[in-house]
């Protein structure tokens, strides 16, 4: 027996592995757990950050800022008071610059990875309950609301949830013995005080207005010529609620919610007060396409103008090319460094003659993507034709299809954003599809990461095909 040995020496026998003492781990193993303990410390390294550290960026102006600021440290030895006071005031503008370019953080930053993918993968309910904000005490009942802040954070991805409010964490309140009242910012004419609860709101009213952003005016017009048994073109409260209920099925968010009775989310259809604003107060009223499509407009205009407000616009109410180059490339699903180097494009066109982007001129501008698909089809002309599409063909356009008479600065930026060669012609395609996941704000993509769809494929395949050996 190869595995019995003698020992000569003591005079004993034994077998060769026997006892209790753990096996020896082979070398191989050792190696490989060592290799992936390394690739797992690797990926906790911020690169960047030890790239800035190790190789710091030399501008070239740099060496002269050092001689400036050199300067005002002797003209400040030797005119005393005055230049220090100039000193403190140029101190407190850069703190303010400082600040408003503060840099996110690690954590900050992978908190922001982990919002984006619920954003993009969770079910309503959950997106609701983490997004949302308060909750408010009413004889003896609770329910979570959401602000028109939430609600806008909870559809904008790389907006961060404010530190200590999360999934179930909410700002208690109870309007009976609340010394403060809540401030929502919003104009008197909002359209969120339609939805009554004071401008808060529900999760009802939550799915209801994410299937108003995310289905197109044409679908809209299209639903309410179907259930209009009349054809008067209007519908009344019976046939809205088959209109809703038809397009809430058609939509992503739709399809992904499931009530959850233990949460209290469930959806109880669209609430009293924006239907008596439908349909009157005693719901007799007929609702017009034309009343619900602008309803649908002021809905996307208040939520455009929450966006302008939270870049925090100048004194002459303007937003920086920058901001406005931020906003368009929100849902474009671009890589972090592909949307980085755009942006860095941007600020280095109009970092000394930027004019600045202003409220109307942003409004303008999506006014215009309303009509991005007729705009696609006429740049599709242009572009079979063998025309280029410069600044005053995109302007043109926007003029004859959108009849919107967009500035010329606004039509620079977004030519520096898409025209990667700089040779002042428009990319249209990657154009087109970056605006039309603006204008819907992704909301219409599938809410799985197509892992769900093989297995269910796999599943419809496998119940559907008959196994050979019973195919007799």
């Amino acid at each position: 027996d190869k595995n019995h040995k003698y020992d000569s020496g003591q005079g004993k026998r034994g077998y060769k592995n026997f006892g209790h003492k753990p096996k020896e781990t082979p070398k191989i193993t050792k190696i490989f757990h060592t290799a992936v303990g390394l690739m797992f410390l690797l990926l906790l390294i911020d690169y960047k950050k030890l790239k800035r550290a190790l190789f710091p960026k030399v501008d070239a102006d740099a060496g002269t800022n050092h001689t400036f600021a050199d300067q005002d440290d002797e003209n400040s030895e030797m005119s005393g008071s005055e230049s220090s006071t100039e000193d403190s005031v140029s101190g407190e503008e850069l703190g303010k610059r400082k600040n408003k370019k503060e840099k996110v953080g690690f954590r900050d930053r992978k908190i922001m990875e982990y919002e984006n993918r619920m954003r993009a993968y969770s079910t309503p309910d959950k997106i609701f309950r983490y997004f949302a904000t308060v909750r408010i005490m009413t004889s003896g009942n609770t329910e979570v609301y959401m602000t028109p802040d939430d609600f806008l954070r909870a559809i904008t991805p790389g907006m961060k949830q404010p530190d200590g409010l999360g999934l179930d964490q909410y700002r208690r309140y109870d309007p009976k013995t609340a010394s403060e009242h809540l401030d929502l910012n919003l104009e008197r004419d909002s359209i969120f005080y339609k939805l009554g609860s004071s401008g808060l709101i529900t999760f009802s009213d939550y799915i209801f207005l994410l299937t108003v952003l995310s289905t197109s005016r044409r679908h809209f017009e299209i639903a309410f010529r179907m259930f209009d048994l009349n054809g008067d073109g209007d519908v009344d409260s019976e046939e809205f609620e088959k209109v809703a209920t038809l397009i809430r099925q058609q939509t992503s968010i739709g399809s992904r919610h499931r009530d959850h009775a233990n949460t209290g989310n469930t959806f109880k259809g669209v609430n009293s007060a924006l239907t008596t604003y439908f349909f009157g107060p005693k719901m007799d009223q007929k609702l017009t396409i034309e009343k619900f499509l602008d309803f649908q407009h002021q809905l996307q205009r208040e939520i455009l103008s929450l966006e302008f407000r939270r870049k925090k616009p100048d004194e002459n109410e303007n937003i920086t090319e920058a901001d406005f180059a931020e906003l368009l490339l929100a849902y474009a699903g671009y890589p972090q460094k592909k949307k980085q180097k755009k942006l860095r494009r941007v600020k280095r066109k109009f970092r000394e003659h930027g004019k600045g982007i202003s409220r109307d001129d942003y409004l303008d501008f999506f006014h215009f993507l309303n009509n991005i698909n007729d705009v696609d089809t006429a740049l599709t002309f242009y572009h079979i034709a063998g025309a280029s599409i410069d600044q005053a063909t995109l302007k043109h356009v926007a003029k004859t299809v959108a009849h919107v008479d967009l500035s010329d600065h606004v039509i620079d930026v977004v030519f520096t954003i898409f025209d990667e060669n700089m040779d002042g012609q428009l990319s249209n395609r990657e154009f087109v599809a970056v605006m039309k996941n603006r204008l819907l704000r992704g909301l219409e993509k599938p809410k799985d990461t197509g892992f769900v769809k093989l297995i269910h494929s796999m599943l419809k395949c496998a119940k559907e095909t008959k196994p050979v050996l019973l195919d007799l």
